[in-house]
This record gives C-alpha cells, sequence and structure tokens, in this order.
C-alpha cells in the first residue's frame, strides 16, 4: 500500500469515526431536549451524506424542534435519506404524502409506495400504515 493510500484510508476511517461521534453526541442533546444543539451536531453529519443524520434533520425540522417547523425543508431532509434506503426517512416521506402537509394534496398512493419501500426495509411501523391506507 503506498503512502497516498495509506492516508487516503486513514482519513476515511478518523471522518467516519468524526460522523459517528456527531450523530451519536446529536442523539445525546436530542434526548436531553437540546434541539438546538442537536442540530448543530447533525447537521456537518449530514453534509457528509449520513443518512440517519439526514433523517433526524428532517424530524427536527417536521415537528418544530429547535427550529421553525419547515414542512419543505424536513420533506427534502427525508427524501435525502430516503434515497440512501433510510426505513424511517421513507416512512416520514410516505407520512407526509398521506396526510398531505406541506404539499398541494394528500397522495395515498405515493404514501403506500413509500411505507412499501420503508417496510421492507424493516420499519414496523411501515407496514401498519401500509395496511391503513389500503383500507
Amino acid at each position: 500500500m503506498t503512502i497516498l493510500r495509506l492516508l487516503m484510508f486513514v482519513g476515511i476511517v478518523l471522518g467516519a469515526g468524526q460522523a459517528r461521534a456527531g450523530l451519536e453526541e446529536g442523539k445525546a442533546a436530542m434526548a436531553a431536549n437540546d434541539f438546538k444543539a442537536a442540530m448543530a451536531e447533525f447537521l456537518p453529519v449530514a453534509q457528509a451524506g449520513n443518512a440517519d443524520a439526514e433523517e433526524l434533520i428532517g424530524v427536527l425540522y417536521a415537528m418544530g424542534l429547535g427550529v421553525e417547523r419547515d414542512d419543505r425543508r424536513a420533506f427534502d431532509w427525508y427524501l435525502r435519506a430516503s434515497l440512501k434506503s433510510h426505513p424511517g426517512a421513507q416512512s416520514g416521506i410516505g407520512w407526509y404524502y398521506e396526510v398531505g402537509r406541506g404539499l398541494p394534496a394528500p397522495d395515498l398512493v405515493r404514501a403506500y409506495a413509500w411505507y412499501t419501500l420503508s417496510a421492507i426495509g424493516g420499519d414496523p411501523d411501515a407496514a401498519i400504515s401500509q395496511e391503513e391506507i389500503a383500507k
């Protein structure tokens, strides 16, 4: 292994460790109801492409925790994570389509599709939501 490859590998490993630490610190801040601190921890991790952080930022915007509630931003962050196959974010997208909040109107077909992807990914709540929509 050349020195350059070794340095690149070390950089990747350190970056992943920093992302994991930021994610855990953000989760701890959420548990302590310090949502502004959580956002500060999640944002750089999400900007680096971490789907868990992206989904959690979506939650913060969807619920207005530490930020002003913003359905468009919540949807965008959920979508970023959803495209990386994050089941929780896919369920969030399904919910937005189901209730139509921030959208022109509900779209139960799209909601069902997103809940299906989420359920396939292992989200048990998505399967329940999927059944409700099918009624």
